[in-house]
């Protein structure tokens, strides 16, 4: 059966997968409210398409922190990629670059950031989690700041694990034969079996509860990388953000696997970039599945956006070129959708193409 969208690649990896490792994937926290509403919330924006403009030429091009990409539909930071496939983070990273786009590595990568970098070029950041032993976090960043590495997103929504149940129940834990790479030679690599989840237990070990707006100043003090500060969904923590430096914002519920009954992310995304005041980039991370969601993003005022699950479920079905056909189905429905709303290039993406459940009724123009 031939793939249309980015959504069936879901159900071949669940075919495909074990179910310890589909549902880490798949799963959200608790009720999974939040999980279903990153997609729903969706579907109450509308199309306000313009007419009768000459859109033969359409540009899709835009530049992120200074680094100009094809599109901006960019890979967010998916832990333990060679769960899926036995290439891993290195498929992931070749199909960006192949799409002129930007990788994001995460931490718990089963690849380290040395033998990502060693794919070949491309622009890649690097997710960072921020362990109680700082020279742990200080020696990481430099090892990605090395490898050619070229920001930094720190998430920021986990001081603990979510309560994600079906880690809980199936016991979670990284299979024997994988490690996370990027501290296999600290001794943190290895996930022990735990009671519950794994993970959560690992997290809770090693991750830093402590960690403030002061880490934030503290990163910059050790890396000259540009700081993107993922996981805000509020005006206010936007503004300390702008405030304490970051290079730039994602707004991000960590795929709903955090705190349940937040916002989806696109319904969040107006209020941060209201908030930012267009002093730092906004970028979208969730929920991402058609190129129509992709333009409702930049309508509302992103910069980019960030995909997850498409990336491990389609790694999963297909290698890397499951990765490379959802970076392309997506570029074509985006292309797709500006064209018939009306628009050329990014820059003419404008909050007039579309209306959303929350915009007080239109007062129809008078013409």
């Amino acid at each position: 059966m031939e793939i249309t969208n980015v959504s069936e690649y879901e159900a071949i990896a669940k075919e495909k997968l074990p179910k310890m490792v589909y549902d880490y994937y798949a799963s959200g926290a608790e009720d999974q409210w939040t999980l279903k509403e990153n997609r729903n919330a969706f579907s109450r924006i509308l199309f306000r398409p313009r007419i009768l403009i000459d859109v033969s030429k359409i540009d899709m091009s835009t530049t992120v922190l200074g680094f100009k990409i094809s599109m901006p539909i960019m890979i967010a930071p998916t832990a333990m990629q060679k769960m899926a496939h036995p290439e891993g983070e290195y498929a992931t990273a070749r199909a960006a670059s192949a799409a002129g786009t930007i990788m994001t590595l995460s931490s718990w990568a089963t690849s380290s950031v040395e033998e990502v970098s060693s794919t070949g070029p491309g622009i890649r950041f690097f997710q960072l989690y921020v362990y109680k032993d700082r020279n742990v976090v200080a020696q990481l960043v430099r090892r990605a700041e090395k490898a050619g590495f070229k920001a930094i997103a720190l998430t920021v929504d986990t001081p603990r694990l979510g309560r994600r149940e079906a880690d809980i129940k199936n016991r979670f834990t990284l299979p024997p034969f994988l490690t996370l790479k990027n501290f296999e030679g600290l001794d943190l690599g290895k996930m022990d079996e735990a009671a519950d989840s794994g993970l959560a237990s690992y997290v809770a070990g090693q991750i830093d509860r402590t960690l403030s707006w002061q880490d934030v100043k503290w990163l910059q003090t050790i890396t000259k990388l540009p700081i993107l500060v993922k996981g805000v969904l509020t005006a206010e923590d936007t503004r300390i953000a702008v405030q304490s430096g970051a290079a730039g914002i994602i707004v991000s519920n960590h795929g709903a696997r955090q705190l349940d009954y937040v916002p989806a992310t696109i319904m969040a995304l107006e209020e941060v970039v209201k908030a930012a005041r267009g002093e730092v980039p906004v970028f979208l991370d969730g929920g991402v599945r058609r190129g129509t969601d992709v333009f409702k993003a930049l309508a509302l005022g992103a910069s980019g956006i960030f995909i997850g699950r498409p990336v491990v479920f389609s790694l999963a079905a297909e290698g890397e070129a499951g990765v490379r056909k959802v970076l392309q189905m997506l570029r074509d429905e985006f292309e797709l959708t500006m064209a018939l709303s009306g628009c050329r290039s990014i820059q003419e993406i404008t909050r007039n193409h579309i209306v959303a459940d929350w915009d007080t009724p239109r007062i129809v123009p008078r013409l």
